[in-house]
C-alpha cells in the first residue's frame, strides 16, 4: 500500500468519525431539547458528549492526514480550495467550541436537577434553548457541508 492509499484512507476515515460525531451530538442535542424530566435532559446530553468526543478524535485525524495528502500529492498549500478549507475548519472548530458551552452546562445542571429528583427550570429551558449555541452549532455544520464540497470538487 502506498503513502498515497494510507494517508487517504485515515483522511477519509476522519471525516467520517468527524461528521458522524456532529450528527450524533446534533441529534442528542434535539432530542433533549423536547424533553422536560432532567434525568432524560442528562442522559442524552450524555450521549452528545460521546459525539462530541468523535468530533475531537476524527478532529485531529482530517487535518493530520489531509495535509499529509496535500504534501503527497503535491497539490500545494496555496491552492485557494485547500486555503479556503483550512480556513473553514477552524471557524468551525471556534463555531464548535462556543456552540458546545450552553449543552455542557445544561448537561450539569439536568444531572444536579435529577440527582436532587427536581423537575425542570427555567435555568435548564434556557441553556437548551440558547440562541448563540444553537447558531454556533447549526452554522458550523453548514460550514462542514462547505468544506466537504470543496474537497469533492475541487474548484
Amino acid at each position: 500500500m502506498s503513502s498515497y492509499e494510507i494517508a487517504l484512507f485515515f483522511h477519509i476515515l476522519g471525516v467520517l468519525i468527524f461528521v458522524a460525531g456532529i450528527v450524533v451530538a446534533g441529534v442528542a442535542f434535539e432530542a433533549a431539547r423536547r424533553r422536560a424530566q432532567p434525568a432524560e435532559v442528562a442522559l442524552l446530553l450524555s450521549l452528545a458528549r460521546v459525539g462530541a468526543l468523535m468530533v475531537m478524535v476524527g478532529g485531529l485525524m482530517v487535518p493530520a492526514f489531509g495535509l499529509w495528502l496535500v504534501s503527497i500529492t503535491g497539490v500545494g498549500y496555496r491552492a485557494g480550495w485547500i486555503q479556503a478549507a483550512l480556513i473553514l475548519y477552524v471557524v468551525v472548530l471556534i463555531l464548535g467550541g462556543l456552540g458546545g458551552q450552553a449543552p455542557k452546562r445544561a448537561r450539569k445542571h439536568a444531572r444536579a436537577l435529577a440527582q436532587a429528583g427536581s423537575a425542570g427550570d427555567t435555568q435548564l429551558r434556557a441553556l437548551l434553548d440558547d440562541r448563540l449555541a444553537l447558531t454556533a452549532n447549526y452554522v458550523s455544520a453548514l460550514i462542514v457541508l462547505a468544506i466537504l464540497a470543496l474537497m469533492v470538487f475541487q474548484p
